[in-house]
């Protein structure tokens, strides 16, 4: 007798679904909790805009002292890190997949570009890894991007 192959979200008889598989069949089943989910929307981006805070006032400062104004310059610079982050994190998904792919690239590439500038090194030198750094991202992104989403923009996988 001939049985059909599993499935994701397909149940055999008798037995109950994981903690965490989601009820529609076709899904790909979701390890964490919609808690963990909300705790890490924020973590995320407040853990990235605080590195690259003291990334940007350590590259500014040189190695000389901490002053006030470095400390503040840092703070100023996660925070602007943050509202980016999060500003991209909410439009870019209702984009096609080349501007969803754009954004982050130039998101990546200014960041860079403004670590870069901070060190002390020229403009151009700062601009050129900047524009070398979004161009990568740009072609990782977009691939990512258009293997896991069809024509319309539907995510596939």
């Amino acid at each position: 007798m001939a049985h059909a192959a599993p499935t994701p979200g397909m149940r055999t008889p008798g037995t109950r679904a994981p903690s965490g598989t989601p009820s529609r069949a076709g899904d790909a089943t979701d390890v964490f909790g919609a808690r963990t989910h909300l705790v890490m929307k924020w973590a995320v981006p407040v853990t990235l805009g605080l590195v690259y805070g003291y990334w940007a006032a350590a590259n500014r400062r040189s190695a000389g002292p901490i002053t006030g104004w470095n400390v503040l310059f840092g703070f100023v610079a996660a925070l602007a890190f943050i509202v980016l982050y999060v500003g991209i994190r909410a439009v870019a998904p209702r984009m096609r997949r080349e501007v969803h792919a754009l954004m982050w690239a130039v998101f990546a590439g200014c960041a860079v570009g403004f670590l870069i500038n901070q060190s002390g090194s020229s403009v151009l030198y700062s601009a050129g890894v900047s524009v070398a750094v979004a161009a990568g991202f740009f072609v990782v992104m977009f691939y990512r991007y258009y293997t896991h989403e069809d024509a319309e923009g539907h995510r596939t996988g």
